[in-house]
């Protein structure tokens, strides 16, 4: 117990923090803000925590399962839209079936995924989080993804645009960078540096999550978003629960991914929403309610595995 309110502290303290300098700052600050972790602060972060990293075993499982989750939580969505339709004789419009359905995928494994693994399970199996993320959820999203956005929205896409965004994500090569970097050895004090301005990243991740929430106004379609938020936070973690230890997957490598497919919806679900002219009012909703129950279900996860 003691454990979780320092781990409830150091997490939505700082969530809680963003959010009231998210109402008083302007509206610049977070996009600058941003711009500084994009850029910046989560490469350096993924990099001096890569160090300290352990690699071993079968961590390439990791992205394979993200993939595994996004597709299941797909199928779930997909399953509730016809089951709609079939009893209850009504059609959701072509927009709000992609939110549901992306809303239901992908998971916030980034700026939720990172410092939760950080502090319930140190640097020593962040490489688990990484690798789901880095590999899977980000592929996932701007790949799978984009298309299905494409697909319910109406909207043209190509192969470039969806390959751009995942070419240029500066995480991508910090993460390639950081695995040939781990081999060089450098000054205790650099060292020291390095580690101190990589913490700082994960709590300005974290209040800036608290900024960007302030910002988010729209609870209107929360009974279709408390439908996405139950099979993406519920569903598909309780059957990866049950089912890692038969992947060969068991102890806190098990964890760190059971915490991974547990991550409310991501921001990136409103940005490709918002793009691909989906329902985005939903995708706000969805991200809002994911975000605050994690309240509620971080602790069940911790206790029941």
């Amino acid at each position: 117990m003691i454990n979780l309110l320092e781990l409830y502290f150091k997490l939505f303290g700082s969530v809680l923090i963003g959010f009231y300098l998210g109402r008083r700052l302007p509206s610049t600050v977070p996009t600058r803000l941003a711009w500084f972790l994009f850029w910046i602060g989560v490469p350096i972060g993924i990099v001096a925590f890569l160090r300290k990293a352990d690699l071993s075993g079968a961590i390439w499982i990791a992205p394979a399962i993200a993939y595994a989750a996004m597709l299941l939580g797909a199928f779930f969505a997909l399953v509730v839209i016809k089951w709609q339709s079939y009893f209850t004789n009504t059609v959701l419009s072509s927009p709000t079936q992609g939110s549901l359905i992306l809303s239901a995928m992908v998971g916030n494994t980034g700026f939720l995924g990172y410092p939760i693994t950080l502090a319930v399970h140190g640097t020593q199996y962040f490489a688990w989080a990484l690798f789901y993320d880095l590999l899977g959820s980000l592929f996932g999203a701007w790949g799978l993804g984009v298309l299905i956005a494409a697909r319910f929205g109406g909207s043209a896409t190509s192969l470039w645009q969806s390959s751009k965004v995942i070419l240029i994500n500066p995480a991508l090569w910090s993460f390639g960078f950081g695995l040939l970097f781990r081999q060089v050895k450098i000054p205790p004090s650099a060292e020291f540096v390095l580690d101190k301005f990589a913490w700082s990243g994960v709590a300005l991740s974290l209040i800036l999550m608290g900024m960007r929430l302030s910002k988010l106004s729209s609870w209107h379609n929360l009974p279709l978003a408390t439908i996405s938020v139950t099979i993406k936070m519920l569903l598909v973690p309780f059957i990866f629960g049950i089912t890692l230890k038969y992947l060969g997957l068991t102890g806190t490598s098990a964890k760190v991914i059971l915490l991974q497919t547990a991550m409310p919806p991501a921001f990136a679900t409103l940005i490709i929403a918002e793009t691909f002219n989906l329902d985005s009012e939903l995708a706000v909703t969805t991200v809002a309610a994911g975000t605050m129950i994690l309240l509620l279900t971080l602790p069940m996860w911790l206790i029941v595995f």
